[in-house]
């Protein structure tokens, strides 16, 4: 399958309580440029740059992804 290139970027977003208590969104991994033969293979291997201390809060994590 023909490869081609996408942008991800990995952002935490904090509960409610969190947000009350003053933390807010944070970018974990900036912008970067990946080769996938897919959107799905581009999420995935984009997961796999969460940092370890933030593999508890998943339901927090959001990765985005787009066609470069």
């Amino acid at each position: 399958m023909k490869k081609q290139f996408f942008q991800f970027a990995v952002l935490f977003h904090p509960t409610e309580e969190e947000y009350k208590t003053g933390t807010r969104s944070k970018v974990l991994v900036e912008i970067s440029t990946i080769f996938a033969s897919d959107a799905k293979e581009a999420g995935i291997l984009a997961a796999r740059q969460i940092p370890e201390t933030y593999l508890e809060k998943l339901d927090q994590v959001e990765i985005a992804v787009r066609p470069f």
